[in-house]
Parts: structure tokens; sequence; C-alpha cells
């Protein structure tokens, strides 16, 4: 049959497509499905941070992965990648303290990353401000992409150079076991046969197994970004992650002095309250993305997060902004927000049903550094290959 497949994966974000990417690389025949033109959701809302050294030493492992891959496509296939690295600035004492604990847990983990000095950070990172910048811990292995462009050339890489059928504007209304396969019906009134279904639905969970979503510990971050106008004459190079990532990012909470200090921090102050921590990367037109935000909603209580932006959320994210950085101009092109779902007491959802059926969602905000590196294994997994 024309419509039979080994697998098909349902959902075009960074997840499903490196699903289908590593299902293509074992041989088998695979289709895509997604229910949008092109995938629009947080895979292309986010920052293009790649980013293994904020996660835990699980995440780094498929993160590491993960540059490998991006680094091996780029090489065949131009999907927006760049290698110039990211760092983490420290503000004060306690800062400097976590990213030297950092830094010796990556030695012990051969993953390269070097102390910067304040004069380092200074000369390496135009119009950072001397009364903000302590230290820096720079990791040189990094990537950063175009999130808004890296999706749809991986796409078409893999439908061009690995024969990936993709069927677009699709919307998945049931799949149901039917003897040894499993049939994806579309709400159109086709439908599509496979060995085996892998469900990347990120924050949709209203369309298929509802009641799965809604009995599970699933969780939708809102998150609000902003991007100014293109810099003149101005090159801010790769991801740069500040204090209050610091304080925020998995990796860090295995630094032995992490407990101790978030003790102290203030539990009502804005950042707490929003959720705020500022990070920047320059696009490729010269203009800076900055953020972001967290707001939280159950996966049942998803509208609950509305579809406006906070003007005091960005407004607050601005003015923390301009205490790290001097940019040539804060006036702002475009602003957003993105949506991802996580888990509350795990670090991704899985679920599997009638055996060849599997969920795969709510990987945070590990989509763009992890789904790849995950995905491998998954798939190896999946086929028991």
């Amino acid at each position: 049959m024309k419509n039979n497949f080994d697998l098909v994966v349902i959902g075009g974000g960074v997840l499903g497509a490196f699903h289908a990417f590593h299902a293509l690389n074992l041989g088998l025949k695979v289709a895509l499905v997604e229910k949008d033109k092109a995938p629009q959701s947080a895979t292309t809302r986010n920052f293009g941070q790649v980013v293994p050294s904020g996660m835990n030493s699980k995440w780094q492992a498929y993160g590491r992965e993960s540059l490998k891959i991006y680094k091996e496509i780029q090489a065949k296939f131009d999907i927006s990648i760049r290698n110039n690295g990211s760092v983490y600035l420290a503000s004060n004492e306690e800062e400097v303290q976590l990213i030297e604990e950092l830094h010796d847990i990556n030695k012990g983990n051969d993953y390269s990353s070097s102390m910067l000095s304040k004069k380092e950070c200074l000369e390496k990172y135009p119009g950072l401000r001397s009364d903000y910048v302590k230290a820096g811990l720079f990791f040189p292995d990094e990537v950063t992409v175009e999130p808004r462009v890296m999706i749809h050339r991986l796409l078409e890489f893999l439908e061009r150079e690995k024969g990936l059928e993709i069927f677009i504007n699709q919307t998945v209304v049931n799949c149901e076991k039917a003897g040894e396969k499993i049939q994806v019906h579309m709400a159109v009134g086709s439908r599509l046969e496979a060995s085996k279904v892998v469900i990347c639905n990120g924050k949709d969970f209203k369309l298929l197994y509802p009641e799965i979503f809604a009995q599970s510990d699933l969780e939708v971050s809102k998150l609000q970004m902003l991007q100014t106008k293109p810099q003149e004459n101005y090159q801010l190079l790769g991801s740069v992650l500040t204090g209050l990532s610091i304080r925020r990012y998995e990796a860090f909470y295995e630094c032995p002095s992490f407990a101790e200090i978030k003790k102290k921090e203030a539990v009502d102050s804005l950042e707490k309250k929003w959720g705020v921590h500022i990070l920047f990367k320059q696009a490729m037109d010269g203009s800076v993305i900055l953020g972001d935000s967290h707001q939280y909603a159950d996966a049942s209580d998803i509208d609950d997060l509305g579809y406006g932006l906070d003007m005091d959320i960005d407004g607050f994210m601005i003015q923390e902004a301009k205490k790290i950085i001097d940019l040539p101009t804060y006036e702002i092109a475009h602003r957003w927000y993105g949506m991802y779902a996580q888990c509350k007491n795990q670090d991704i959802f899985q679920k599997t049903i009638d055996e060849n059926i599997h969920i795969i969602t709510g990987i945070g905000g590990k989509g763009m550094t992890g789904s790849a590196g995950f995905a491998h294994e998954n798939v190896k997994q999946i086929f028991n290959k």
C-alpha cells in the first residue's frame, strides 16, 4: 500500500522531526503528519539556543549527542546552525561560586568549558556592563539556530535527502489498532497505516487521548520574548545567559553550593513572580532576542494562560536587560509568546498504548537542545535496534 509505513510520526516540531530522522537512518519507511501548513509552536517560538551546559547530567548527554547531530546535518545541508558558543555571566560572588563549581563538574564530564575573568568577559561581549559582570563560564562547542528557519530546513532535508513523506494541513483525529497495524485517521477522511506510531503533540492535549493528558502531571509554560530592531555595527556572539539563568538552570542544581544559595533568595521578587531570567541571542539579521518569562497552568487548564502579552512583564525584562548589556538600541520590533509542555514530577512524558502507539511530549524547555539525542535512543528502543 502506498500509505503503509513502518512509522508514522504525528507532530512536525523538533521532537517529532528527529524521531523521523533517526527512523529514516535505520532504513525505515516513515511519514510525518503536521496539522498546520508548517510547524509553528514551541519549536519556532524559542531563542534557538542549544545549551547542553544548562542541563542535568542525564540531559547533558542527550544534548551533547544533539550537538553532534546538528553539526553533521549542517555540514550537508544548511539548517542555520552557528557554532559560536554559550556563556554564563555571574553578577555576584555566589554566582561566581556556582559557575566555578559547574566548571569543575564539566571537567569530570569531559565537556569543554573555560572560566573567563571580568576583563575577558568585557572584551568578548560588547556593551556588557562593568558594574554587572564578575566572571563568566564559556562553552565553546555549543551552537545557536534560527528557530523560525531551522525546523523548516530540517524537514526539507529529511524529505529531499532521506525520503521522508510529509503530510501537512492534516489533523489526526484517531489512531486505532487493526490487526498487526495501527490505522491513523485524518479529519479529511484519509488514513495511513503503520507498524508503529509516535505522537509528539507538544501542548495539543484536546485532539488525541485527552483523557490521558487530563490525568497526567503535565503542565504548560507560557513564555514571553522580545526582539529588538537590527543593531547597527554591533555583534554579540553566541548565547548569553545571565545570573538569573545560573539560579534557574538544572545543571546548577548539581553544584555543591546550589541548595544553600537558593535558600537565601527572595521569594516575593518580580523575577520569581513571573519566572523571569534574562537571556540574549543575536539573530542573523542583527536583531537581538531577549527574555524570557514563565507562567504555568495544568494541561487541563491551558486556556487560563490566555492569548495576550503582559506589558508589565515585557517592561520588567527590558529594564533588567539594560542593567546587563548596553545595546545600541532597545527599540522592540517584535513581541510574542511561546508555550511548551513539561511534567511536574518527571523529565518527559511517555505513554504507550496498544504496544505500538507511543506518546512522547512534555520535554519542557529542553526541546531544542535535547530532542535529537533523546530521539536517537528512543527510536532504537521502540524498534528494538
